[in-house]
């Protein structure tokens, strides 16, 4: 098991990491009866795509010893509203390293075999750029 979710009522959770003990609160957002007060589920799985492109490249980076530190993603997720769904997934890198024209199509290549990018539906629109330094 890798996770434990409580419903903690007025459209709130609480998701437990096993492994680690961290804790991930849900809330859902205004534009859906939520208070807006943390991240909602489909915020979590934007944000999830993010994280999982960073880590590959990461893994990736490491091999290459190149250093991603303090590179940064805003994300953006856009929704549709019938039926209610993420239509789109916007994601800006600054990458804060001077790196190769080799180096970069590497690293966003890995990008994009992330598992996340990979298990979302296709007609979830990935637009996704990459801004070096």
């Amino acid at each position: 098991m890798t996770s434990k979710v409580t419903y903690l009522g007025d459209l709130r959770t609480s998701s437990i990491h096993l492994q680690s003990g961290t804790e991930i609160i849900s809330d859902a957002p205004l534009d859906n009866n939520g208070k807006g007060e943390a991240f909602s589920p489909t915020d979590t799985v934007a944000n999830a795509l993010a994280t999982c492109m960073f880590t590959i490249m990461g893994i990736k980076a490491r091999n290459l010893e190149v250093d991603l530190t303090a590179s940064t993603a805003s994300v953006t997720k856009i929704m549709k509203a019938d039926p209610r769904m993420i239509a789109a997934i916007e994601i800006k890198f600054e990458m804060n390293i001077s790196a190769d024209d080799k180096t970069k199509t590497i690293l966003e290549r890995a990008a994009m075999t992330c598992p996340v990018f990979l298990s979302l539906h296709p007609d979830i629109e990935k637009k996704i750029s990459f801004n070096w330094k």
